[in-house]
């Protein structure tokens, strides 16, 4: 069973995860997520500055801020990940929202495979506004790869580790989309309630797109393919499902 916790200073709700992201989130009654995208990604120290200047001509406070989606060079290696993640949670805690090593953010890293930028980058952000008794319920689910829970290392938590064959990518979908189905349900939503579902990889799912996505129902407006490899060395597939009340571009 997930463990919900709600963050109050936020207006969301999110799924306690690891220290350096939440497994998705949703917005309290009283409040709904709206999601911005950058019309070019900015390198990280900036796209945080810009965000605080969104935040300031919304009149919404830091800890509104919960998600973000980044591009990164280049798969990271396990402690090289571990090693980034420890820089980028710092910005949250002077947000006044990672405390205690809990993170209420959700987040999606994922590294192009052409033109990716040349540092760590914000590509989008989600965040909470108020909003009127009856609206929509709002989520943000975050990206997730190939990758069963428990302990030990990635390596040997990695479904068909190295296996790009059309049944090794079959498994991958299969678990990644059964971990996207389980995310939605912990946070009270269905796949009925998803109004953008992502796709991370670079190997041909085309084939696979039909039984492994499409069927169970992971995909009601479509699929969004994004040519990008998952974050860490060895992973070959994520995913992510929003379900934003509002989206824009500035």
């Amino acid at each position: 069973m997930s463990d919900v916790i709600v963050f109050r200073d936020g207006g969301y709700r999110y799924i306690k995860a690891v220290f350096q992201y939440s497994s998705g989130v949703a917005a309290e009654p009283g409040f709904a997520i709206e999601r911005v995208r950058l019309g070019r990604p900015l390198p990280l120290k900036e796209g945080f500055a810009a965000v605080e200047n969104y935040f300031r001509s919304i009149s919404r406070p830091t800890t509104a801020f919960c998600a973000c989606e980044l591009r990164t060079p280049a798969p990271f290696t396990e402690q090289g990940f571990e090693a980034f993640n420890r820089e980028y949670v710092k910005t949250l805690a002077r947000w006044g929202i990672y405390r205690d090593d809990q993170n209420p953010v959700a987040r999606t890293n994922v590294c192009p495979a052409r033109e990716p930028p040349p540092e760590p980058s914000l590509y989008a952000f989600s965040y909470t506004v108020p909003a009127a008794a009856g609206t929509r319920g709002s989520f943000i689910i975050a990206g997730g790869g190939e990758l069963r829970g428990g302990s030990g290392s990635h390596a040997e938590r990695i479904v068909s580790r190295g296996d790009t064959s059309p049944e090794g990518l079959r498994k991958k979908m299969r678990h990644v989309v059964s971990e996207m189905t389980g995310r939605l349900g912990a946070l009270g939503f269905s796949w009925q309630d998803a109004l953008a579902t992502q796709a991370y990889t670079v190997f041909d799912i085309g084939p696979l797109m039909e039984e492994e996505i499409v069927r169970p129902g992971a995909a009601p407006h479509g699929l969004t393919w994004h040519f990008c490899r998952p974050p860490v060395i060895d992973i070959d597939y994520e995913m992510d499902v929003r379900g934003a009340l509002c989206e824009r571009v500035i």
